[in-house]
């Protein structure tokens, strides 16, 4: 594994992560997971896991349990459906963002809503604050053209700008940026760190080069700028306690 640090900041390549495949599914793990353990990259602060899956037509997920976790799914391509053991049935759809507070505990099942075509999506994992909550679930959509060319809220610890509610001391902002388009984040208080995770495209993060798939950490970072080098680049950006 090859670390790349320039200005504090740190590169999680691609091709670094771990790999998990099944007839139905292929997964790439940024952090340690499963049976993949990368002493190098365990979690960032209070984010745990960021998977990236493709599940084939007609599979999925059966119905398994998780306590004490914020789970966030971003659909990239495809449809995802959830059920879960307090009630909830949804269909994700590239634009929405999910999540489920599994709390004292919760049963869910993810599933393929297609049987023509797979679904492409990242699950992420955050740490609460708080260990014991009630189990819980909420969704937003959020269209392209408010994310095209600026930092979009997704998800906050307060719910501001209709953004979903993590119970954690983060903000996480989705971003379509076009080719030649910059934009700029700073970060405010100190022992913040942030985590961006490019889903698709290229774009440069304070200068250094990064391909889809990419993980990017700054460590007490000032600001971090990013500009956009494909024609449409697609990224989610964490703001997080370290």
């Amino acid at each position: 594994m090859t670390l790349v640090k320039q200005n504090k900041l740190t590169m999680r390549r691609a091709q670094e992560r771990g790999v998990a495949e099944f007839s139905w599914l292929k997964s790439f793990h940024t952090f340690s997971f499963g049976s993949f353990n990368d002493p190098a990259f365990t979690q960032f602060g209070p984010l745990r896991v960021i998977n990236e899956d493709r599940v084939n037509p007609g599979a999925g997920f059966a119905t398994h349990s998780h306590q004490n976790m914020e789970i966030i799914t971003y659909v990239i391509d495809g449809v995802l459906e959830h059920r879960d053991s307090i009630g909830n049935g949804s269909v994700i759809k590239p634009g929405d963002i999910q999540r489920m507070s599994a709390g004292t505990g919760i049963s869910h099942s993810e599933l393929n809503g297609s049987d023509e075509n797979s679904v492409h999506f990242l699950q992420i994992w955050i740490i609460p604050d708080t260990q014991g909550l009630s189990p819980s679930y909420e969704d937003h959509h959020f269209e392209p053209d408010q994310r095209l060319n600026q930092l979009r809220l997704v998800a906050s610890t307060d719910g501001r700008e209709q953004s979903i509610v993590v119970h954690q001391d983060m903000a996480l902002y989705a971003s379509i940026l076009e080719e030649q388009q910059s934009l700029s984040y700073e970060v405010e208080g100190s022992n913040r760190g942030l985590w961006l995770q490019l889903v698709r495209g290229q774009i440069t993060v304070n200068h250094q080069q990064v391909l889809a798939g990419d993980g990017v950490a700054l460590e007490s970072p000032e600001d971090v700028t990013i500009t956009g080098i494909s024609a449409e680049s697609e990224f989610l950006l964490f703001d997080l306690p370290v």
